[in-house]
């Protein structure tokens, strides 16, 4: 992590959490959010509708938009569809780049308890057997994970930089980085 990482002196009064399926940028996120006092908005919750139906792109454009109208806000999550909203507005942009050994790990146990116990997610979805069996990473989010791990290393950092300058964004290599980052960003 670099040292010139923003803290609690008001440049984390926006803040994007990204990387890829678990990556811990929904644990982050909350946690952040619930320190510093704001709202936070999942990406995941508010784009997958029951059945896993998509929400319209002009709608979750429409909704994203409004919520990052706030003076403060935490956003997690990596839509394409909505970086040119939100990025612009961030004071801070997180990228969570953990080792794909360490990532993997994570979305396997995670996929696996949240089919046992039947979790719910997002509206009513829940992960399933077929889907954690499908050779397709649309709907297999331990293939998705596999898949996006390199860009979310790579090609995304290098993009928030160029858009937004490198002074706002952050990118976090070890589980001891975001840490020490959640702490720095909220004082403690």
């Amino acid at each position: 992590m670099r040292e010139d990482c923003p803290t609690n002196d008001g440049r984390v009064a926006r803040v994007v959490v990204q990387g890829t399926s678990g990556s811990g940028k929904s644990t982050l996120a909350a946690a952040l959010a619930r320190a510093l006092g704001v709202e936070c908005l999942e990406l995941d919750g508010l784009y997958q509708q029951p059945n896993w139906t998509p929400l319209d792109v002009d709608e979750f454009r429409s909704r994203v938009a409004s919520f990052v109208e706030q003076p403060h806000w935490v956003v997690d999550g990596n839509y394409s569809q909505v970086r040119d909203i939100i990025w612009p507005l961030a004071t801070t942009i997180v990228m969570i780049d953990l080792p794909r050994r360490v990532v993997m790990t994570r979305v396997i146990k995670r996929t696996f308890l949240r089919i046992v116990k039947r979790e719910p997610l997002w509206n009513g979805n829940r992960e399933s057997w077929r889907n954690a069996f499908s050779r397709d990473p649309m709907r297999n989010i331990i293939l998705w994970s596999w898949y996006s791990h390199a860009k979310y290393h790579g090609a995304v950092p290098r993009e928030a930089r160029e858009s937004v300058g490198a002074d706002r964004v952050v990118v976090l290599s070890s589980a001891s980085e975001v840490r020490g980052f959640l702490r720095k960003a909220v004082g403690g």
